[in-house]
């Protein structure tokens, strides 16, 4: 994938909801210390689910944020979305009555949408029948009413989309964002990812794919990506949303810049419904078309934030990829994955992912993978076990790969 617009796309807001916090302060506070948002499950009865585990949100109260009627024709996953935004656009000091509407747009990422809000619907159309279910059930649970919702809460009228593409769709949508701005469709772009799908047929179809960590000792261990010990993804829901400016916009309007967008890069498997390539081909075509498309080598990257999910096949392809990317550099270059911390939030996770690296880069701390206990001789990088690394940090690598082996991978840069 290549570009020849001279374009500059600039990160200038950022907003966060979590299972560490709903700010992106608390978001990489907790990160950046090692500390775990992964608790007992909580959202569903983890009676016949061998997963006991989640990283669900604590203390969200929508109602703070909208009002009771807003509220209760949102879906849990636009709610989180409209919140990060409200983060987002506050950070980025951006005032929507002094903007041309037309020219800012939405692209949201995210895996299944409102999936709680089917397990519920279909359960009241069972009991009680299909008169009884809400109005509301299709205009909540699309996978697009996160944008719609952002879009509506101000006045949006520009380009508007969402990328569905399973556990890499917020890391293809600050992407797609990117490309837009660079082209010259917008000026300004809100993105980012959401996911809220702990609920009761969320778990058990991961559940039945063996997919999900089984692990019954003190929760905040279930996550281990890179382990030996690790066993499965520990479920998660949150969001993460940045705004995405052109350089000429943000400079014009005064804007604090975070980071700069330098490239990014998309590719697929081609080889199975869920499981990734074994020797991580298409994640390693992922990065390498981001570098190209970033203007980069591998000599420049300075830190890669891992998809790492705790899958015993995917963080060993995914060592596979870094190593094919890489070669005899794959040894040097720091790598973490910051589920080991907030667990798996799919659609959403690319996004946060997103946020740790910018944060990296403005703090130059490299967060660590935590439950880094027994080395994995699969797994040989540097894993930034446990603890935080201080670091200069410039450029970054993050990566997403989805089921359906759809692979998305950002270059993120220190602004100058």
């Amino acid at each position: 994938m290549t570009s020849n617009s001279k374009t500059r796309v600039v990160v200038t807001g950022m907003g966060a909801v979590t299972c560490l916090g709903n700010s992106v302060e608390q978001f990489w506070t907790g990160i950046k210390n090692g500390q775990s948002g992964i608790r007992e499950i909580s959202l569903v009865s983890p009676d016949g689910f061998p997963c006991k585990v989640s990283g669900e949100i604590q203390d969200f109260d929508p109602t703070e944020h909208m009002d009771r009627k807003e509220a209760r024709r949102m879906a849990r996953f636009s709610q989180f979305a409209v919140v990060a935004a409200d983060q987002a656009v506050e950070d980025s000091g951006l005032d929507f009555e002094k903007e041309d509407l037309d020219r800012i747009g939405v692209l949201i990422g995210s895996g299944s949408g409102g999936l709680p809000e089917t397990d519920q619907q279909a359960e009241i159309r069972v009991k009680r029948g299909v008169g009884r279910m809400s109005p509301y059930y299709i205009p909540m649970m699309l996978v697009n009413m996160a944008a719609a919702n952002i879009s509506h809460r101000f006045n949006l009228t520009g380009y508007t989309n969402t990328c569905v593409t399973a556990c890499a769709a917020s890391t293809q949508a600050i992407g797609e964002a990117t490309e837009v701005i660079r082209r010259g469709d917008a000026d300004v772009i809100v993105t980012g990812g959401t996911e809220a799908g702990i609920c009761e047929i969320g778990m058990g179809g991961f559940s039945t794919m063996r997919a999900l960590s089984t692990w019954s000792g003190d929760p905040s261990q279930a996550s281990r990506p890179f382990d030996k010990g690790r066993d499965g993804f520990a479920p998660s829901e949150g969001s993460g949303i940045l705004i995405l400016e052109s350089l000429e916009h943000a400079k014009a309007r005064g804007a604090t810049i975070h980071a700069e967008i330098g490239g990014w890069g998309v590719s697929s498997d081609a080889y199975h419904l869920v499981q990734p390539h074994p020797e991580g081909s298409g994640a390693a075509k992922a990065m390498n078309r981001a570098l190209t498309n970033a203007g980069v080598t591998i000599i420049d990257i300075d830190y890669i934030n891992a998809h790492g999910t705790s899958t015993p096949i995917n963080d060993a392809s995914e060592t596979k990829a870094i190593k094919a990317v890489f070669g005899e550099l794959a040894y040097n270059v720091p790598i973490s994955s910051t589920k080991s911390m907030v667990g798996h939030s799919l659609g959403a996770s690319g996004a946060l992912e997103a946020i740790a690296c910018i944060s990296s880069i403005k703090d130059g701390v490299l967060h660590p993978t935590i439950n880094q206990d027994e080395p994995d001789p699969d797994c040989d990088l540097d894993y930034i076990p446990n603890v935080a690394r201080e670091q200069e940090v410039n450029v970054t690598i993050s990566n997403s790969f989805g089921f359906g082996g759809q692979n998305a991978c950002l270059v993120i840069k220190k602004f100058a």
